[in-house]
């Protein structure tokens, strides 16, 4: 995570979709008409951080994927924003001759090879479309803003740079560097994007050695040809670069593997862990409806419904790091709160129905006018307030639904007993062979952590017995042979992670139950409290 100064980014692609001039603000001209178009990465870059309405507002009145079929639009211009790819250069070559636009910006995500600009310019040289390419444009936006201080190197192709895929056993030394290469593609634009010069920090003899040596590299030589160098002149970053440099600080995975493993008791992770949640949109299935339909009828297709969870959903902001007990109360309280506020939107319109001349009635009447019209002014304001309040009930009440199922929070609580050697209530062995509790990936998330930060491995005949109740609840033994094969290479067990000595207290149940009415009865659900780690 790196505060990232989200709205830099945000105002990165706002000037490339004003053709690469900064929009003016506070200009009451209409902006030029115009197409986007984009790949698969040109999406995922530009969908966290500006929404259909925001696009509408720069001009753009369609946006198309590159590779779907589009029809001529001859007296419109139209924004690229593509990888420069094989496929993706070709695609454009086809659209020049098919003369699809009236003029064409291309802008790249990352950096396009000489030979690929060659073969556009040929393109255009024979579909005789030389004029229309107006401008061409390298952006170095390849990678992916989520908040202001997170960003993520992609969201396509994601497991070609995954741990998985630099810690095969089989992996060729030009896979390696084709991965390596990737990655810093991707923190070279980031830094770009940023107008800043990082000083490089990284774990010795490991991948993160790697990554940091080659992008150190990559800003040596840009930074030697002053007259191109993109932390120099004019560049969008110009204004940022000084002697203040970010630190950069790349680790292995390798260091810390059983916190991803770890369940989590927080809004935003436990989301993340449970629910269907990619590029900061969360898709719920609606359960369908229980009343029951009638026989030999076909059962009800659930709905699926998608929500957006960004910086400016403030109860998201306030709360994606709240242990999720307290969420819940939160949306309660909102929803009390929303509600004293209708109610007064309700009382006042009926006050103000009051007919006849009643001498009471009138004056009531004058005092009240100017609360109602209040209140309609924060009507826009309270119907934003539902629409955040249904959202998190619906997200929240899904999240509920998989801790009660799974009792996630036994395993939260136990995990956390694991991490920081705490006494154990339940043998592990009586948690794995619990039918009720959790899926059987649940059991050998549990089942690693044990084994990851445990300082003498298990014996053979504890290991065995282990894996026996493993096989019977259902799981995979593939992970556990991973793990062992890697504590023996890497000999961890002489020094195991320390993950914090000081236990988490559970408070036992909800201090206090929440009225019934409440969507979120949580008996059987622990409120467990966070430490700081």
């Amino acid at each position: 995570r790196v505060n990232c100064y989200s709205p830099s980014f945000a105002a990165a692609l706002k000037r490339m979709l004003n053709f690469n001039v900064p929009p003016v603000k506070n200009s009451t001209g209409e902006p030029v008409w115009k197409v986007l178009i984009y790949d698969r990465f040109g999406q995922d870059i530009i969908s966290p951080l500006l929404s259909v309405k925001e696009l509408r507002d720069m001009g753009i009145t369609l946006h198309l994927l590159l590779h779907s079929d589009r029809d001529a639009i001859p007296d419109v211009p139209a924004v690229y924003f593509v990888m420069p790819t094989e496929e993706n250069i070709d695609r454009m070559c086809q659209d020049l001759r098919n003369q699809l636009y009236e003029s064409y910006y291309l802008n790249f995500i990352s950096a396009i090879s000489r030979s690929k600009l060659e073969d556009i310019a040929n393109a255009a040289i024979g579909a005789n479309a030389v004029t229309q390419v107006a401008k061409v444009f390298d952006q170095y936006l390849n990678f992916i803003t989520l908040e202001d201080d997170m960003f993520i190197l992609c969201n396509q192709n994601k497991e070609l740079v995954s741990y998985r895929a630099i810690n095969r056993p089989d992996i060729t030394d030009t896979e390696m560097e084709t991965i390596m290469d990737t990655i810093v593609d991707s923190l070279f634009c980031f830094f770009v994007t940023l107008g800043a010069i990082p000083i490089i920090r990284c774990s010795r003899g490991t991948a993160a050695e790697m990554v940091a040596v080659k992008l150190d590299k990559k800003l040596r030589e840009n930074l030697r040809d002053a007259r191109n160098s993109l932390f120099t002149g004019d560049t969008l970053g110009a204004g940022q670069f000084s002697f203040q440099r970010p630190l950069l600080v790349l680790v292995d995975r390798n260091i810390d593997l059983a916190t991803p493993l770890h369940h989590t008791w927080t809004y935003q992770a436990l989301v993340h862990d449970v629910l269907d949640f990619h590029l900061n949109r969360v898709n719920l299935e609606e359960s369908a409806g229980t009343e029951s339909s009638p026989a030999g009828a076909r059962p009800k297709k659930k709905n699926k419904k998608s929500y957006d969870l960004t910086a400016s959903d403030k109860f998201w902001q306030k709360h994606k790091g709240s242990p999720f007990p307290e969420v819940a109360e939160s949306v309660q309280q909102e929803l009390e709160s929303y509600r004293a506020q209708e109610d007064e939107v309700k009382r006042l319109k009926s006050i103000m129905g009051i007919e006849g001349e009643d001498e009471g009635a009138i004056s009531m009447l004058s005092d009240n006018t100017a609360k109602l019209t209040s209140a309609v002014s924060s009507l826009p304001e309270l119907l934003e307030k539902k629409r955040l309040i249904d959202l998190h009930t619906n997200v929240a009440t899904a999240v509920l639904e998989h801790i009660k199922t799974r009792k996630l929070d036994v395993y939260f609580e136990y995990e956390e007993k694991i991490m920081s050697k705490s006494t154990l209530d339940k043998s592990l062995l009586d948690m794995i062979s619990d039918p009720d509790a959790g899926t059987p990936e649940d059991k050998m998330r549990l089942f690693l952590i044990y084994y990851i930060s445990s300082a003498q491995a298990p014996s053979e005949v504890d290991l065995e017995q282990y894996k026996k109740a493993l096989l019977d609840a259902g799981c995979n033994l593939a992970p556990l042979s991973y793990i062992k094969q890697w504590k023996a290479f890497t000999k961890m067990a002489s020094a195991p992670t320390s993950y914090g000595n000081t236990t988490p207290k559970p408070l036992g149940l909800f201090s206090r139950v929440m009225n019934t009415g409440s969507q979120f009865v949580m008996e059987g659900v622990k409120n467990l409290v966070l430490k700081q780690q």
